[in-house]
């Protein structure tokens, strides 16, 4: 027999799953809003076109913001260039090669954005 040493509640029957390190109710945990924001402060802009069939993307990565506020800035930088996209892992992307657009909006919204890649 195994010994688990996490142990603790996983599931109750009373408020459903239970968050494994506060171990409070997922609706309630408070481990999510005391995260600190994935980024190291340096916001660089390249470009890729590894594994997406041959159409590239243009990333923006090391943006130290919160999920809504990457999610409201994502959505920023799409309707600036006029294409779709998305935001993964903390990693805005923009379909197409729109790095110098990219670069211009984050600089009028006072970010100081370095061009990655070559």
């Amino acid at each position: 027999m195994k010994s688990n040493s996490s142990g603790g509640l996983v599931y109750s029957t009373d408020a459903g799953r239970m968050c494994p390190v506060c171990r409070k109710p997922q609706t309630a945990c408070v481990c999510k809003a005391n995260a600190a924001p994935k980024g190291d402060g340096v916001v660089r802009v390249s470009r890729q076109t590894k594994g997406r069939g041959g159409k590239s993307v243009t990333l923006v990565k090391g943006l130290a913001l919160d999920a809504v506020a990457l999610a409201l800035l994502g959505k920023q930088l799409r309707m600036a260039c006029g294409t779709g996209g998305t935001v993964k892992d903390g990693v805005i992307e923009v379909q197409g090669e729109h790095c110098d657009a990219v670069i211009l909006a984050l600089q009028k919204q006072g970010f100081a954005p370095k061009r990655a890649g070559g």
